[in-house]
């Protein structure tokens, strides 16, 4: 039976979910956190559904084996749309929360207006997210940007480098002037958020997932009564065994 003091997991494809970490502490920064990054497997973007799906089943069951765990947020936008069905069938007495592009709050912010999504291959194919677009393609008008190499650059903590504002140019360009809202639709995609902007202007809003997660998180515990207000803990683990990634992973929270 899960206690409050049980651990709220957070599972990532690699350091992206730590944007998603962000938000889940600053709303409940009694918690404590288990942070779960699969860099040795990233980027899960340019795998097949499959490779996905199986690949965040492992990662769930491995975390369960070792740890005492009351809520999993899979903070990965690819994995949530590969995988999140098949973690709530197999798991169905633990709260899992799930994140997808805000396209919604664009929609409602922006009614007839333009909103780029940009988001990795297997979240742009997804059924998941054709559904979810097919919901607000007829308040807004929406363009699908795959952003290719990008994760790897914000996995070795280049996302706010010269070569990843250069990878942003080429990718971003034909929607210079074009857009009201770009909605990050990958954990990763906000330490680049710098670069990105630079390039769209101030004009263009960017949105993400992160905090709407959070507070469905939230929300859950509460109505699981395991909301938890004690000092608080951060655990950050990597399935690279790499110090480099850890540090990497603990001043992205920070940032």
């Amino acid at each position: 039976m899960n206690t409050k003091q049980d651990f709220i997991a957070v599972f990532d494809s690699g350091v992206g979910g730590i944007s998603v970490l962000r938000h889940l502490r600053r709303l409940m920064p009694g918690e404590r956190y288990l942070y779960f990054g699969d860099s040795a497997n990233a980027p899960y973007g340019s795998r097949t559904t499959e490779e996905v799906r199986a690949l965040t089943l492992a990662a769930v069951e491995k975390l369960l084996e070792a740890y005492r765990i009351k809520a999993l947020v899979i903070a990965c936008n690819t994995a949530t749309a590969a995988a999140v069905k098949n973690v709530r069938e197999k798991y169905p007495e633990l709260i899992v929360v799930g994140i997808e592009p805000a396209l919604k709050v664009a929609a409602d912010h922006f009614p007839g207006g333009r909103v780029g999504v940009m988001a990795t291959e297997v979240t742009l194919r997804e059924e998941k997210f054709d559904t979810l677009l097919h919901r607000f393609d007829e308040s807004c008008s929406v363009a699908k940007i795959p952003a290719p190499g990008l994760v790897e650059l914000i996995e070795h903590g280049k996302g706010d480098s010269e070569e990843a504002e250069a990878l942003l140019n080429r990718i971003l360009t034909p929607y210079r002037d074009t857009l009201d809202a770009l909605v990050l639709g990958c954990t990763h995609y906000p330490f680049a958020q710098k670069a990105i902007g630079h390039i769209l202007g101030e004009r263009v809003v960017l949105l993400d997932g992160g905090s709407g997660t959070a507070r469905e998180t939230k929300r859950r515990l509460e109505a699981a009564g395991l909301l938890e207000n004690g000092p608080g803990q951060v655990v950050i683990t990597n399935s690279l065994e790499d110090e480099a990634v850890i540090r990497l992973s603990y001043r992205l929270l920070e940032t």
